[in-house]
């Protein structure tokens, strides 16, 4: 992992202002002598700089995304926990941690932050440009901010903007971090009994009703407590607040609810998508509930060099990293 740190002021899209900024970014491969082989990862809302680590079977030596081929570009959110500044890094008009000060930050923001780190490399074209979830957010507003700059989109499990049911889902995790008794204490470690109620309730869109009784259904018919799949969302929920925090949890979900393609661009999404003149390759999960199929029709038909592969998982939203086969497959046939 590097770091690219940035000494000016980032005005930011809510109208706050970071006064420096600092990017962790993790980098695979070389960039060839055309610098032609850019591949760059946004990842999604609790992941990290460490694509190859978390996408394995996608990104990799021996997978389609491949450092021996291309240079491959992994870079933490702003907001997050992993080394970028967040709301756990210091403040430096202050010294002290921004924790709850830290500014409302956009999808918008992020690529504007992303584009900062683009130009420190000295990148000046994105082969592909590709994430899932959250990370196709940041990648569908790349390509409307620098479409110049990126030759090919990969887009997974993805949409133009945040749904209602997403929004909803976000507000009912930030309520349950909120009512933890220590979210207003200024630590580390504030809200983290909140962030793992929050953590239970993204699981239940991540996942779905056919994977959860396939794999967390009790044979005891005699049980009166302690099932199984009531200690499988305990376990996610410790899991996740071992390495994230409330803060930057807080914060993301509210970046999501404000992704909006057409913000500040007329708000009708349909000619937003049809400049997306970029060939295109967007996945969609059948059993997605977070992001179901139809997000992804409605892309494909209005990007007009798109091509929509509806892959059968029984994982749901989570799909779109574990079937890493089944979308490496397709991936590598698009890319030819």
């Amino acid at each position: 992992m590097d770091f690219f740190h940035y000494p000016h002021p980032v005005a930011l899209e809510s109208g706050g202002t970071l006064p420096e900024l600092t990017i962790a970014y993790t980098t695979y491969g070389l960039l060839n002598a055309e610098k032609s082989n850019v591949v760059w990862v946004c990842h999604a809302l609790t992941a990290n700089s460490e694509a190859a680590d978390w996408w394995k079977g996608v990104v990799g030596p021996e997978d389609v995304i491949n450092s021996e081929k291309y240079f491959i570009v992994c870079a933490n959110i702003l907001g997050s926990s992993y080394g970028s500044s967040g709301p756990l890094t210091n403040n430096s008009t202050t010294g002290q941690p921004y924790y709850h000060s830290f500014p409302i930050v956009t999808i918008r923001d992020m690529v504007k932050a992303h584009i900062l780190l683009r130009q420190h490399l000295g990148i000046k074209k994105i082969f592909l440009l590709m994430g899932g979830s959250m990370g196709g957010y940041q990648a569908l507003e790349w390509s409307v901010m620098e479409s110049n700059r990126i030759n090919r989109l990969f887009l997974l499990a993805t949409s133009p903007t945040e749904s209602a049911w997403g929004i909803a889902t976000h507000t009912a995790q930030r309520m349950a971090i909120e009512a933890d008794a220590t979210w207003q204490n200024p630590t580390p470690q504030a809200g983290a009994k909140g962030l793992k109620a929050a953590r239970a309730i993204g699981m239940l869109t991540y996942r779905n009703y056919n994977i959860m009784v396939q794999q967390q259904t009790d044979n005891d018919s005699e049980k009166l407590d302690n099932y199984k799949a009531s200690s499988y969302i305990q376990y996610q929920g410790d899991k996740l607040v071992q390495r994230f925090n409330a803060y930057s949890y807080w914060l993301l979900t509210k970046s999501m609810d404000s992704h909006h393609l057409g913000r500040g661009r007329g708000g009708n999404l349909e000619p937003i998508l049809q400049n997306i003149q970029q060939p295109t390759l967007i996945v969609g999960i059948s059993s997605d509930i977070l992001c179901p199929l139809k997000e992804q029709q409605f892309l494909a038909h209005h990007i007009p060099n798109a091509e929509l592969v509806a892959i059968h998982s029984d994982y749901g939203h989570d799909g779109f990293m574990i079937e890493s086969i089944i979308i490496s497959k397709h991936l590598a046939k698009w890319l030819g």
